[in-house]
């Protein structure tokens, strides 16, 4: 089997349906679909997808039961926008039954183009299917918006023991001004007059949900670094509305993107992090395999001069490629140091295709 998850509206059904014309698709938020899962009764196709299965409450003990009925040569998707790599973890009876797979927004390599014209709109757009192939700013903010209040008023109430929405969607709506800097319950605490266990619950639930995702520091011995403060992306960046701040979200949506296939396709062990010492020197993303940086980037969103906190990283370790990317400009060169400094559409095409070529 294949476990398929994602934030919502990403895509998963629309991909699960064009991977074969004979399938038997089954969706749990559907009556009469969901009668046909307990009763077993499936149609004869290369490929059963079950949609948003993990709401039934013994999931993982159905789907063993079916699995281990029809065999392996059964192809078996399963699909959700909660994290169902998680909810699996609650007990082991699927083991080496399953591969998981992570689906993401768009990202410039996925859309085929090399055009700054695509990657300018997809900054400006989003990555969601939805509003970016609408291709109009107004109907991309439409979205967003709604897309804010599905995510606390179905995602949210059906899938975690929350009551207090409304507070949740103020906190939504404080999210977007969080993006690029360590991230301070504490502070978000204070802001909403809830208490710091409170808060911290509804970030864990969101990140679950695909609503959000953390970053943890890079803590090097040798640089001094923190070791606690984690950063907080959003998977729609068309929330965020500075510029500079948007851009950097953007890249780490695409570098993990690119880590987790590098993780569920292979196997192997990639992760994304950032870096920042007790000295306030940051550099907003370290990529590391088996624990060790293979890549030091900084955001930037028109060219110029080359980050003090880049350098400084770059040559703690040297030997490790360091560049300095950016939406706005032309210049293309590396530095005395080593350090390049790109545009970041060359860069991600260089450096993180996603599948073959």
């Amino acid at each position: 089997m294949v476990f398929l998850a994602g934030p919502r509206q990403v895509g998963k059904t629309t991909l699960s349906k064009s991977l074969s014309r004979k399938m038997d698709y089954l969706n749990w938020d559907i009556p009469v679909d969901r009668e046909r899962i307990l009763l077993q009764q499936f149609k004869v196709a290369p490929l059963w997808i079950f949609d948003e299965i993990h709401k039934y409450k013994t999931w993982r003990n159905y789907l063993k039961g079916v699995y281990d009925k029809v065999g392996p040569a059964q192809r078996i998707l399963v699909t959700g926008s909660a994290k169902l790599d998680l909810l699996r973890r609650g007990g082991d009876s699927l083991q080496g039954r399953y591969h998981f797979l992570r689906l993401h927004p768009l990202s410039i390599d996925e859309l085929g183009s090399r055009s700054p014209r695509d990657f300018k709109q997809l900054f400006e757009l989003g990555g969601f299917p939805e509003p970016f192939f609408s291709g109009t700013k107004t109907q991309a903010n439409r979205w967003t918006r709604e897309y804010r209040q599905t995510l606390v008023r179905e995602e949210i109430a059906s899938n975690e023991q929350i009551q207090d929405l409304g507070n949740l969607e103020l906190m939504m709506h404080r999210l977007p001004d969080l993006i690029g800097a360590p991230l301070s319950i504490n502070g978000l605490r204070e802001d909403l007059q809830l208490a710091h266990k409170t808060v911290s619950k509804w970030i864990d639930a969101l990140e679950r949900l695909y609503g959000l995702f953390r970053i943890p520091p890079f803590g090097a011995p040798r640089i001094k670094a923190v070791r606690k403060e984690q950063k907080m992306y959003l998977y729609d960046w068309n929330a965020i509305k500075e510029p500079g701040i948007r851009f950097e979200n953007m890249i780490a949506c695409h570098l993990l993107k690119w880590v987790h296939y590098r993780q569920d396709a292979f196997g192997e062990d990639y992760d994304l992090r950032y870096c920042r010492d007790v000295m306030n020197r940051e550099v907003d993303f370290v990529i590391l395999k088996d624990q060790k940086p293979v890549q030091l980037i900084e955001c930037k969103h028109r060219d110029g001069e080359v980050s003090d906190s880049l350098r400084y990283l770059g040559a703690r370790f040297p030997g490790v490629p360091a560049a300095q990317v950016y939406l706005e400009g032309t210049k293309d060169y590396v530095n005395g140091s080593g350090i390049r400094v790109t545009p970041a559409l060359s860069f991600l095409l260089e450096n993180f295709r996603i599948g073959p070529g």
